[in-house]
């Protein structure tokens, strides 16, 4: 079926989960702008249909929940089938909850897990065979500086974020002979409605967290809309990214990101120097 496609693409093939809103639109947008051809991928694609009519050909949405293995089989094969390849993989679906690690249930947990891990992990192998083919493409995998530290109130989500950078690490050594890059993307507070409507869930209370979990159960959604992150600038990082000779492996984004990951960063080398003579003492002596 791939190769024998039924319409030539223009420019590069993307495919991009959650397309219809926030970081998802803007990367679709940027990719339109750049002569590309998208099939933006949503569990609604009828919200795309304003996008996909001022780019008619080049935009084309599709129905698509990641957390359905048999839906993102199909909706490879027939973006395969209709341009005979797929260049760049958006990882980007997925939603917010807030909540103490002891609030959280094994539901909530699991299908967070589902949306964030399993799917995009699914979607990655599928089109690997493709680009591994074809000699050349990309995973951009859309994660959060909540991917590289956590904060009381975030644990399940970055739970996610931090499985899913963990395959991607080592995702980009496996595939880079192939051709291929990996990109991890971690996005500090951007105006994208995350924090706002249903895509921020929240845990059932328990009284006791509430003196260092209940500011952030109020401060996220009170930030909607005055995130200092401009998406759109995002999306042409991300291009610029994938455009450069050497495309870093992680790539924070926010003024608030790249402090906080640094921060990170220093600390995490800190204590670890203070604690290397004990770990150092931890081997059999030399010969044993």
């Amino acid at each position: 079926m791939g190769n024998t496609p039924e319409q030539a693409a223009t420019g590069r093939v993307w495919l991009v989960t959650g397309a219809n809103s926030g970081f998802g639109q803007a990367i679709a947008e940027a990719a339109l702008a750049a002569g590309d051809t998208v099939v933006a991928a949503a569990r609604r694609p009828e919200t795309l249909e304003a996008l996909a009519a001022a780019h008619p050909g080049r935009l084309v949405p599709v129905r698509l929940d990641v957390t359905d293995p048999a839906r993102i089989s199909a909706v490879v094969a027939d973006t395969l089938g209709r341009y005979g390849r797929i260049d760049v993989l958006v990882n980007n679906a997925g939603r917010g909850l807030i909540g103490a690690v002891e609030e959280y249930t094994d539901r909530e947990l699991r299908d967070l897990m589902e949306l964030h891990f399993f799917g995009p992990a699914a979607l990655t192998r599928a089109v690997l065979p493709h680009m591994r083919a074809q000699g050349s493409g990309a995973v951009v995998q859309m994660s959060s500086m909540g991917g590289r530290f956590s904060f009381p109130g975030v644990g399940a989500y970055s739970a996610t974020k931090f499985a899913l950078e963990g395959l991607s690490e080592a995702l980009a050594q496996e595939v880079a002979g192939f051709g291929i890059k990996v990109l991890i993307v971690e996005p500090g507070a951007f105006r994208t409605g995350f924090a706002g409507g249903g895509a921020l869930a929240q845990s059932t209370p328990i009284a006791a967290y509430e003196p260092v979990v209940g500011p952030v159960r109020s401060g996220l959604p009170d930030s909607d809309g005055k995130q200092p992150g401009d998406p759109a600038k995002a999306a042409a990082a991300i291009l610029a990214a994938l455009d450069a000779e050497r495309t870093p492996l992680r790539l924070a984004l926010g003024n608030d990101a790249v402090d906080a990951i640094l921060g990170n960063l220093d600390g995490a080398r800190r204590e670890t120097e203070a604690w290397e003579a004990v770990g150092r003492g931890t081997d059999f002596p030399a010969g044993e």
